[in-house]
C-alpha cells in the first residue's frame, strides 16, 4: 500500500501571498459600507449580483467561523492518545469510519473545510481527514431532514443522496489513500506554545485565510446564477444524460449551502429525479467557493488534483443511485 499523503506545512513566518485573503474580504467589506456614498446600484443584472453575493457570503461566513472555532479545539485540545482510540490503525478501515463519522457534525461544507485541516494538524491521515470533509456537509441529520422537508413523499431521495454522497465521500477518501506522497497537501504552521495563544492563532489565521477564498467563491457564484440564461437550463432539462451533467455543473457553480440545496433542487421540476440527485451530491462534495477554499488552505497543487476527482467521482456515483433506487 502507498505511504500516506505528504502533509507540508509552512513556516509559521507570513508568506507574500499570505495577506491577500484579508485583503479581498476587506475590499469587499468596505464597498458594501460604502454604498451610501456610492448611491443606489441602477444596473438590474449588477444589483441581483449583488444581492446574491451578500446571500452567499453572509449564509456561508457563520459555519465557516463554527468550523474554524471547532478545528482550533481539534488542534489545542485534541490528544493524539484519543484519535488513535477512535481512529481505526488501518486507514482502509479508517476512511468508511470517517464517513459515517460525518453523521454527527450537522454543519455546511465551508466549516468542514478547517475541520479537515485540524484533524491532519493533530495526526490523522490525510485521506481520513478528507473523507470527512466529504461526508459531514451530505450526510448529515439536518441535510436528511431538510432533504426529507423538501421532496415530502418521496423517501428514497433521501436514501438515494445519503448513499450516492457517502459512496463519494468513502471513493474519494481511498483514491487519496492510495495516491500517497504523491497527493501534495500544504497546511499552514501555527505556531504557538501556549495552548490559549494556540486557539487564538489558530482562529485568526484560519479564518482571515479561508474567508478571502470564500469571497472569491462567492463572487462566482453571484455571476453564474445572475448572468447564465435560464433558456439554457431548460434547452436541456428533457435529455437524461446531458441533464444530469447539466444540474452536475449547475451545482458547482451556484455554491448553496447543503442545508438549503434540496429546496432549490425541488423546485427544478423540468429535469429529472436523477439529474436533481446529482445537483444534491456534487454541490456539498464540490463547488466553486470550496474549490476556492481549499486551494488556498491546502494549497493549488492538491486542488488541482483533488477537485476533479470528487466531482466525476459524485456525477458518477450520483448517476448509479439514481439509476437504481429514482
Amino acid at each position: 500500500m502507498s505511504t500516506p499523503a505528504q502533509v507540508e506545512t509552512a513556516s509559521s513566518r507570513p508568506s507574500a501571498r499570505g495577506w491577500q485573503p484579508a485583503l479581498v474580504a476587506l475590499l469587499v467589506v468596505g464597498g458594501l459600507l460604502s454604498q451610501r456614498w456610492l448611491g443606489p446600484i441602477d444596473d438590474e443584472a449588477l444589483g441581483t449580483w449583488c444581492t446574491m453575493f451578500v446571500a452567499v457570503v453572509v449564509q456561508s461566513a457563520p459555519f465557516l467561523l463554527a468550523g474554524v472555532v471547532l478545528s482550533a479545539l481539534i488542534a489545542t485540545l485534541l490528544s493524539a492518545r484519543v484519535l488513535r482510540r477512535v481512529v481505526p490503525a488501518n486507514p482502509v478501515l479508517a476512511v468508511p469510519v470517517a464517513g459515517i463519522a460525518g453523521v454527527g457534525l450537522p454543519g455546511c461544507e465551508c466549516a468542514a473545510v478547517p475541520i479537515a485541516g485540524g484533524l491532519m494538524r493533530r495526526g490523522v491521515a490525510p485521506a481520513v481527514a478528507l473523507t470527512f470533509l466529504l461526508a459531514a456537509p451530505a450526510v448529515n441529520p439536518v441535510v436528511l431532514v431538510s432533504t426529507a422537508v423538501a421532496f415530502p413523499g418521496e423517501p428514497r431521495m433521501v436514501v438515494a443522496r445519503f448513499l450516492a454522497s457517502l459512496a463519494t465521500a468513502v471513493l474519494v477518501g481511498w483514491w487519496c489513500l492510495s495516491r500517497g506522497r504523491r497527493l501534495p497537501i500544504r497546511l499552514p504552521r501555527i505556531g504557538a506554545e501556549h495552548p490559549t495563544r494556540r486557539f487564538a492563532d489558530s482562529v485568526r489565521h484560519d479564518f482571515l485565510h479561508a474567508s478571502g477564498f470564500l469571497v472569491l467563491g462567492a463572487m462566482l457564484a453571484a455571476a453564474a446564477n445572475t448572468f447564465v440564461p435560464r433558456t439554457v437550463i431548460e434547452t436541456v432539462a428533457g435529455q437524461a444524460v446531458v441533464g444530469v451533467l447539466t444540474l452536475a455543473v449547475f451545482a458547482f457553480v451556484v455554491a448553496l449551502c447543503s442545508e438549503s440545496d434540496a429546496f432549490v433542487a425541488a423546485s427544478l421540476t423540468a429535469f429529472s429525479d436523477t439529474a436533481k440527485l446529482a445537483f444534491l451530491v456534487v454541490g456539498p462534495a464540490m463547488d466553486v467557493k470550496l474549490a476556492a477554499m481549499e486551494a488556498g488552505y491546502f494549497g493549488g497543487a492538491f486542488a488541482a488534483r483533488f477537485v476533479p476527482v470528487v466531482v466525476v467521482t459524485a456525477v458518477a456515483m450520483a448517476a448509479a443511485v439514481g439509476c437504481w433506487l429514482l
